[in-house]
């Protein structure tokens, strides 16, 4: 005899965690999570780094298992002990950073460890070129799904992950932080695709830190902050102010403390830089006390004029110059003797070696200088670190933490410390904020007004127009690898940058 399921209510939770404690030896990352996400709705959970908002995910996605309290899915106690059985119940989730098998295709990754056989046990490519191809149709994305991964962009990385998860058809869907190096347009097509999957009565989660993201997607939001569960409101009812107070458990008044800082002498001059295919005719100057911000679209050639400035990559034509002194093109030892230091877009892979301590990547820029007979010691390290690190209060109980386990909003501190302990004159950060939480951004706001109110010659780039706005004393708009516009700070709007972000507005000094 065969019984079918008895009816659930279409308003029950698909998947619920309620008083969820987790901690590791002495630090408890837990102390109440509390969560409920229902069908047909996208869920918001917010909170600082810190806050216990990885953990819970961890925990729901197999990842971690909860030393206390209720797990519930469809209805029933669950206790997954890996992430294949979450996978096998229905729960697919999208991390903050991608991770990728370089080496294979983007079909192979989104199909890896479940690929559909044919006859004679044989992989079924065609199926899987096939299925992937309407996928990225869905998402409105040109991608090739033959394309060899490495070398992609941040963006077209988050978009394949996106893809991965649509792919496992999951009634639960997490994504943490998946329009974090979006360009607008590509986070318009992910939100329609989100509500697509939100009405075919998938439960979705969505975390981030862009509060017009969470007011425009999403249906309700949960708070959380330290370890603990604060509250959860329909999206309708509550405020990008109130939020924030629950947030942080102070008002933060001001996200962009800029200051006001005296303009000296021209520390950089970056003189026709060109590479073929790439960017053409970069021209532009930094002055002490600057903030000099290069915005434009994702893929506009930002990043790329950064890398080659810093030496990382060359150039066919034009000149770097410091203090009147030209930095050899592909020479990035020459550009830090110079005075330049650069925080990376994709900290992880760029910017910190994770499996190693705070004070090892803290000091790992300075190696030479402090190193005694081609020798260096733990207590070398920590001497240069202590002080960056206590200066950026950076959260950990000791400089011997692995990096690979600290919130991303301290991971970029640590970054930012290695490279101010290299005594720069000119700063080149790019995408200051990318993935952290509204604290620690007005943290990072402030330490960089400081820093050019101290004298400091500093290039931003941002994908975030109020960061733009707000920090920026210049702003150098590039479209497709071109500079065309450069607006003060007293005419910059929304407006004008987007304009000139998309429009290629001519080139004005």
């Amino acid at each position: 005899m065969v019984t079918e399921d008895p009816p659930r209510d279409r308003d029950a939770p698909a998947l619920e965690l309620e008083r969820v404690v987790k901690s590791f030896g002495p630090v408890v990352a837990l102390r109440s999570g509390t969560l409920a996400l229902r069908p047909n709705s996208i869920h918001a959970l917010i909170g600082e780094n810190g806050a216990g908002k990885s953990t819970l995910v961890k925990i729901m996605a197999g990842l971690y298992r909860r030393d206390a309290g209720d797990f519930r899915f469809r209805g029933e106690s669950v206790d997954f002990t890996s992430t294949a059985q979450s996978k096998d119940a229905g729960i697919a989730v999208i991390y903050q950073e991608p991770t990728l098998f370089p080496d294979l295709s983007i079909t192979e990754n989104i199909f890896m460890g479940r690929q559909p056989t044919g006859r004679l046990g044989r992989i079924d490519r065609a199926a899987m070129h096939d299925e992937v191809t309407e996928i990225f149709a869905r998402l409105g994305v040109t991608l090739d799904p033959d394309r060899i991964t490495e070398g992609l962009s941040i963006a077209d990385q988050q978009i394949i992950e996106i893809a991965k998860a649509i792919s496992l058809d999951a009634s639960v869907l997490i994504m943490d932080e998946p329009t974090a190096a979006l360009s607008g347009i590509e986070v318009d097509r992910l939100f329609q695709v989100a509500r697509s999957l939100r009405d075919e009565g998938r439960a979705i989660m969505f975390i981030s830190h862009r509060f017009d993201e969470v007011f425009a997607l999403c249906d309700t939001v949960t708070v959380m902050r330290d370890g603990a569960y604060i509250s959860t409101h329909p999206i309708a009812e509550t405020t990008v102010d109130e939020l924030v107070r629950q947030m942080v458990g102070r008002d933060v008044s001001e996200l962009f403390p800029k200051k006001t800082a005296s303009v000296g002498d021209e520390l950089l001059r970056v003189e026709g830089l060109t590479n073929p295919g790439v960017f053409h005719d970069i021209s532009f100057s930094v002055r002490a006390g600057e903030i000099v911000a290069l915005a434009g679209l994702v893929g506009a050639g930002r990043s790329e004029v950064a890398r080659a400035v810093f030496g990382i990559d060359g150039y066919a034509s034009g000149s770097v110059k410091m203090l009147g002194r030209k930095i050899p093109s592909g020479r990035p030892t020459a550009a830090m003797n110079a005075g330049l230091a650069l925080v990376p877009e994709d900290r992880r892979k760029q910017g910190l070696v994770m499996d190693s301590t705070v004070g090892s990547n803290t000091a790992m820029a300075m190696w030479r200088k402090i190193a005694r007979f081609g020798l260096i010691t733990t207590g070398m390290e920590h001497r240069t670190a202590r002080p960056w690190a206590a200066k950026l209060e950076v959260k950990s109980h000791a400089l011997d933490t692995l990096v690979g386990t600290l919130s991303g909003g301290n991971q970029q501190k640590v970054v930012l410390a290695k490279w101010l302990a290299t005594d720069p004159q000119v700063l080149i950060i790019d995408e200051p904020t990318r993935g952290i939480d509204v604290g620690t951004k007005a943290a990072v706001h402030a330490l960089l007004s400081d820093l050019a109110a101290q004298g400091l010659g500093i290039i931003m780039i941002s994908s975030e127009l109020p960061e733009v706005l707000g920090m920026a004393d210049r702003v150098l708009v590039m479209h497709e690898g071109r500079i065309t516009a450069e607006i003060a700070r007293a005419d910059a709007t929304s407006e004008n940058v987007m304009h000139a972000a998309t429009h290629a507005m001519e080139h004005t000094s």
